[in-house]
């Protein structure tokens, strides 16, 4: 694979779908309320597995070119733009005004984080 694109957009690739993972695991269940408590905590580990499969190589080799901080910002974004999209065609939520003056806000604070060093 090209170096740069490797580097640059293989971390960012595998962060959003180490967040599909996660966000089934953790939110999944919320549509089988009826299922027992100890078997849903299981499956979401079960489900759990496989984000942490993508999560660590993918904070491992973006480590090279984005520094721990903007990792963690590009996975919050991620997390939020994964959620959104589960909790409204999942979950059948709807959005509010709020909840997008809210992602604005985590978006500016993305734009301080990545501001030049200098």
């Amino acid at each position: 694979m090209n170096e740069p694109i490797q580097n640059r957009w293989l971390p960012i690739l595998l962060l959003t779908c180490s967040n599909v993972f996660m966000t089934l695991a953790w939110y999944g269940h919320l549509k089988f309320k009826s299922a027992p408590l100890p078997l849903v905590i299981i499956a979401s580990w079960g489900i759990a597995f496989f984000e942490y499969l993508l999560m660590v190589p993918a904070n491992r080799w973006g480590h090279g070119t984005y520094s721990a901080t903007e990792l963690k910002i590009i996975q919050e974004v991620i997390t939020l733009c994964v959620f959104s999209a589960f909790a409204i065609a999942y979950l059948g939520e709807k959005v509010r005004w709020n909840h997008v003056a809210a992602f604005v806000c985590i978006l500016a604070a993305v734009g301080f984080a990545f501001l030049p060093k200098n």
